[in-house]
């Protein structure tokens, strides 16, 4: 059953909401035309404002008056007539050809434009292409297409819109239908403390930066010049890490395409300034491929003495052999690394199309040791309920406005350090028996609420009682302390099933590969570590049977 809101005016109300919370909180970073729109809008007519609303929230900037038809608002034109005396739109706009023909429908084309019968049976694009060499200029909506009966609006505010988004938010991933999802109970938050001073820019720098790091990643998209991009990006306040971040991923982004293009020394400057996560490793590679072993190996060996990560370290010891092979010194002495037990299983193919780990699921279940499949859902899930309480610690920074999944900083180097004391005393649960109510209190209380770290979909109750009776604390522990070593690494890379003995209080994990598949590095750093702490993991390699 569709759930409907109360409230026809639901949206304006939302709205509402974010002028509010961005003129209490955001004042003194607003320009003169943010802060104008805050203060003027609330006085249009409600209809008016409806009818704004539900401009910004659509796609695109220009619409038709017979396509914004609400029976809350009612006429539609009326409602608009404000709006365009204030400036906020404008009526009957000039468009060029590509705009109308986002506005008009094929019969609408025909009668607009006399076709023929020799275009009017064209696609659409084939239309517009034919059309474009005779009708190359701009007009008004009611020039290209006087008798449509119909008005037509430009947004002119649509991008001082999105700045109020952005601000409120702290990002472009959410949107007006943050609202809307929550309102209807499909989207539930944590509702968490927070001072009217937290916010997620502290300066009209931070702002201004931020639309220039977006603007450089959209036109990147767009195929613009390399050169041009990098030209164009803001350096970002020092003591901003989350910008300096956003900025060195689109940095990375860039020296991959220009290591794509073979261009070996603007690859390797690009690398060289990045701090983003896998960069100097690239850097290596870029120099081994210019023809410059020694200084690619003096690199690998710099980095060897203090790795940025495991996967970083996991790279080098990869890339060392065959840099050592090309100087003509000795090869490093090789890492042996902890293996997990092998399964090999040779089956018949399923007569339907299956994913090869249900395949082995299935085979390996028995009424007294269940197979699941959980890949990355079971850990982290338990991670989640058991440190609910530090990760939404009301942390300065972390939130500021009420529709967080999860806290801002959660990729920050420092985010485990600045909750240290929470998750000390989360984890040190794990040491006796508290951890077992704590994760129960938190599954019945939390249910359905937006986390990082929980999938809630994929776990219930019998799954949730097996892996508390079964996995013991200390291998809980160990799990709990790797992810957080690297949280945006180290939340992937599970093995894809466990199998659980209840009777023995046991469980293996079981990583499957089929015909032709091999390991990635971050499930290898996963069995490695597992294997290491006698976690009892395996890989089983799956062959269809002839």
């Amino acid at each position: 059953m569709i759930k409907v809101l109360e409230n026809p005016f639901y949206y304006l109300e939302n709205f509402h909401q974010v002028l509010a919370w961005i003129a209490e909180r955001y004042d003194d970073l607003l320009n003169p035309d943010e802060r104008d729109f805050l203060t003027s809008f609330p006085s249009l007519p409600q209809a008016s404002r409806a009818l704004f609303v539900r401009m910004v929230m659509r796609k695109g900037t220009v619409f038709r008056a017979s396509k914004l038809v609400y029976a809350e608002i009612g006429s539609t034109h009326e409602a608009a007539r404000p709006l365009a005396e204030c400036g906020l739109i404008e009526e009957d706009p000039t468009l060029c050809l590509d705009e109308l023909f986002e506005l008009l429908q094929k019969p609408e084309i025909a009668r607009a434009f006399h076709l023929g019968p020799h275009i009017r049976h064209l696609r659409k694009a084939e239309q517009l292409a034919a059309l474009r060499e005779e009708y190359d200029g701009e007009h008004r909506f009611s020039g290209w297409y006087a008798e449509s009966g119909d008005h037509c609006y430009r947004n002119l505010t649509q991008a001082l819109c999105d700045r109020l988004r952005l601000i409120f938010f702290g990002n472009y991933r959410q949107d007006w239908t943050e609202f809307v999802l929550s309102d209807l109970g499909i989207y539930q938050y944590e509702k968490v403390e927070f001072s009217p001073a937290a916010r997620g820019f502290r300066s009209r720098r931070d702002i201004d930066d931020f639309l220039a790091l977006h603007d450089c990643h959209e036109r990147f998209a767009e195929g613009a010049a390399p050169a041009e991009i990098i030209a164009a990006l803001p350096p970002c306040s020092p003591d901003n890490e989350w910008l300096r971040s956003r900025r060195d991923k689109l940095v990375f982004s860039i020296a991959q395409h220009v290591e794509r293009l073979a261009d070996w020394p603007a690859a390797y400057a690009l690398y060289a300034e990045c701090h983003y996560p896998g960069a100097r490793a690239r850097a290596i590679r870029v120099l081994e491929k210019n023809e410059q072993p020694r200084e690619a190996f003096e690199l690998l060996h710099s980095a060897m003495l203090a790795p940025e990560s495991e996967a970083e370290r996991q790279q080098l010891l990869r890339m060392a052999p065959r840099l050592a092979r090309k100087l003509g010194q000795a090869k490093p002495a090789p890492v042996t690394a902890a293996q997990a037990a092998r399964i090999d299983l040779s089956l018949p193919a399923p007569e339907e199309a299956n994913y090869v780990e249900f395949v082995v699921r299935d085979h390996l279940s028995r009424e007294d040791a269940p197979v699941y499949y959980v890949e990355n859902a079971l850990i982290n899930s338990l991670f989640g309920l058991l440190c609910w309480d530090a990760v939404f610690s009301p942390i300065p920074g972390a939130f500021f406005h009420p529709y967080h999944r999860g806290p801002a900083d959660l990729h920050s180097a420092d985010f485990q350090r600045r909750r240290a004391q929470q998750f000390h005393a989360a984890l040190s649960q794990l040491d006796g028996d508290l951890y077992r109510q704590t994760i129960l209190d938190n599954y019945a209380a939390k249910y359905g609420i937006q986390s990082p770290f929980l999938y809630w979909e994929a776990i219930d109750d019998d799954l949730l009682g097996l892996a508390l009776d079964c996995i013991p604390p200390l291998h809980l522990k160990r799990a709990f302390e790797r992810i957080l070593l690297d949280i945006k690494a180290n939340r992937s890379g599970f093995p894809d099933l466990i199998q659980f003995w209840p009777a023995e209080r046991r469980y293996n994990m079981i990583e499957v590969k089929g015909p032709g598949d091999r390991l990635q590095d971050n499930q290898l750093r996963w069995i490695e570590y597992c294997a290491q702490h006698q976690m009892p993991v395996s890989v089983c390699y799956l062959q269809w049977a002839a």
